[in-house]
């Protein structure tokens, strides 16, 4: 059995360092760097996609609404023409800047509220597969499962890949618990272990009201700005290792 960890990086802006961006790439097989829209700059992307290509690590965009103040998690009612243009932008910036570091882009990952918002919106999940289509038909897209952007990137001919999350908490009906929602993200690093362990083992996750809920995971997000991710990262990886579970990138 062998699994991907993924984890949302290259999102320091300037002066302002956020994440630890290196200790991070030792744990994950797979990193969704930011693209410059919600957060990151050219210098700390190269960086990243640097220090990835000198860990094996796969590169991911991770494509966001143009919202850096609100760090891409406010929804924005953009028309689709525009969004399809600002995914297509995006991704677009990082591959050159992922080359340039000695790798390349090989899936797309949609940060914040632009991931939850085409899980159940349509016209923003045609604008975000019709980008990818535009860019580069093969690269696979990460995705909430049962959700409206599984279903269009697949309809599209897009290879979808089922991601679950470390460390957070999910609704009765499989949706993530809403950030603004009381323990919407896990923070003990022992609940945090074991909710990946029955993800990965048993393919199934804990809902906050004590239900089950099946999940086939491929890929399995550590967020890096979670406080103690870099400790999180490190024992979700050895409890995997210890269970027999292998980590490996799904592209």
């Amino acid at each position: 059995m062998t699994i991907d960890l993924n984890s949302d990086v290259g999102e320091s802006f300037g002066a302002w360092t956020f994440g630890d961006d290196a200790r991070i790439i030792e744990s994950v097989s797979s990193v969704n760097v930011a693209c410059g829209f919600h957060a990151g700059d050219p210098t700390g992307i190269r960086a990243t996609c640097a220090a990835a290509a000198a860990a094996g690590v796969s590169v991911g965009a991770h494509p966001a609404y143009r919202d850096l103040a609100g760090f891409g998690r406010r929804f924005i009612d953009v028309e689709p023409a525009e969004l399809t243009n600002d995914v297509v932008y995006q991704i677009g910036a990082l591959q050159a800047l992922a080359r340039a570091a000695g790798t390349t882009v090989r899936y797309v990952k949609p940060h914040g509220a632009l991931y939850n918002t085409i899980a159940v919106h349509e016209r923003q999940a045609r604008a975000v597969v019709q980008a990818v289509r535009e860019v580069d038909a093969t690269l696979p897209v990460l995705v909430l499962p049962n959700t409206v952007i599984e279903s269009e990137a697949r309809s599209a001919g897009l290879r979808t890949v089922v991601e679950a999350f470390a460390d957070r908490a999910y609704t009765p009906d499989g949706a993530l618990v809403s950030r603004r929602e009381p323990g919407a993200v896990l923070h003990s690093e022992t609940d945090v272990v074991e909710h990946v362990l029955r993800m990965a083992t048993e393919s199934e996750v804990l809902a906050v009201d004590g239900s089950r809920i099946r999940i086939e995971a491929e890929s399995i997000c550590v967020h890096g700005d979670t406080p103690g991710a870099v400790a999180m990262a490190a024992a979700v990886r050895r409890a995997l290792t210890a269970a027999g579970v292998g980590i490996g990138a799904f592209a």
